[in-house]
């Protein structure tokens, strides 16, 4: 059974994506996040509804919120929509 999207199940995801796929956390800043001039990204937190980040630009960090298509239900299907965003470059 898969954990709810708790605040410490967000930074456990959190930790993983930023130590394990910095550059698909980029390319949610970039491509999801509208951030196209992003040069690195972190994520910050993860709720059923998107993800927060911060992107660096021209040597400034912003924030960026991402939205989810849908309401996720738990941290397996956060891991499935992920990926799914990960490989969607466009």
């Amino acid at each position: 059974m898969a954990d709810q999207l708790t605040p410490e199940i967000s930074d456990r995801i959190c930790k993983h994506m930023n130590d394990d796929h910095a550059s698909a956390v980029l390319v949610y800043a970039q491509v999801h996040g509208a951030v196209s001039a992003a040069t690195q990204a972190e994520m910050l937190a993860i709720d059923p509804l998107g993800m927060d980040l911060a992107a660096v630009v021209a040597g400034s960090t912003q924030r960026v919120r991402v939205m989810f298509d849908r309401k996720l239900t738990d941290s397996e299907d956060a891991h499935q929509v992920l990926i799914q965003m990960a490989r969607s470059k466009s």
